[in-house]
């Protein structure tokens, strides 16, 4: 009978979490941006969750973690349906792509414009990419903490929030600069939430490069980009984690209490040895970027 809300839903990870817990019986309630994928994701869940008798437990809210009051209404929606929550992942967030000079319009590695400057626009048009980040990676999840941890803390007996971080946040990889900073303020903002909410069990999975169109939410394409959003590394879809198998960890996370997940594991390891050896991560980091 967990109650289970999943910020973040409509794709990827959150969507395969939101399924599995409709596997398990568990009432879920999806939260997304996009109408029309939120839609196909409630009906997915229902019909998962009708083979064991369990249709009556999903609810879809289209919502933006940033908005508060869309947060609030959320919050006002599983006091009505459930009278409270047990668990909160927060999955939800967007991608950045590129080279931060790149973001400004500054291409450094081109021979001909050596000594080009950053422009004003182009210095505007860095700034606005990362405020777009801010939103998403870390006033989002700040959003949603302040919205629901009295919510989880008055009505359930084993409230827990788990936070999809990425291993991005404590390893610093090139292309990915606004990416990481802002995934790093939400791990540190959560892990401060920790300690001052003892009475919670916080989880943070840190999963490498994960398959699916996540890339597509990029708010860093260089000034006047058009097409799809430059990608450096390698194609994430031939050789990314699995977005069911990240799900399925997240959850025996939650069920275990663990505190801080790699996913693989021996990026926890590679943590370490950036501490010791920190030009090797360096390097190591610009190979898979292919920077």
């Amino acid at each position: 009978k967990e109650r289970v809300l999943v910020l973040g839903a409509t794709s990827g990870v959150g969507c395969a979490i939101a399924q599995q817990y409709a596997v398990r019986g568990a009432y879920v309630c999806v939260v997304g941006r996009r109408g029309d994928q939120l839609n196909d994701v409630v009906q997915d869940c229902v019909e998962l969750a009708a083979r064991n008798g369990f249709e009556d437990r999903m609810l879809g809210v289209r919502a933006d973690i940033s908005n508060v009051n869309e947060m609030v209404r959320v919050r006002e929606t599983l006091e009505k349906a459930w009278g409270g929550l047990d668990t909160l992942i927060v999955a939800a967030g967007v991608s950045s792509l590129q080279p931060l000079m790149c973001v400004a319009g500054v291409e450094m590695s081109t021979p001909d414009i050596v000594g080009a400057q950053a422009s004003p626009e182009g210095i505007q048009h860095a700034v606005d990419a990362a405020q777009a980040a801010i939103n998403g990676n870390y006033l989002g999840p700040l959003v949603a903490s302040v919205t629901f941890i009295p919510l989880l803390t008055y009505t359930s007996p084993s409230p827990t929030i788990l936070l999809l971080s990425s291993v991005a946040a404590v390893i610093p990889p090139p292309t990915r600069s606004i990416y990481a900073s802002t995934k790093c303020a939400s791990l540190i903002l959560y892990q401060a939430l920790q300690v001052e909410h003892p009475s919670i069990n916080f989880t943070f999975v840190l999963p490498a490069t994960i398959e699916g169109n996540f890339r597509a939410s990029a708010v860093d394409n260089p000034p006047n980009w058009t097409g799809a959003p430059k990608v450096h590394e390698d194609d994430p879809n031939k050789n990314g984690l699995k977005r069911e198998v990240v799900a399925r960890r997240c959850i025996r996370a939650i069920d275990r209490g663990e505190k801080k997940v790699y996913i693989p594991r021996y990026f926890r390891a590679a943590q370490i040895l950036y501490w010791l050896w920190p030009a090797f991560i360096e390097w190591r980091a610009r190979v898979k970027y292919n920077f």
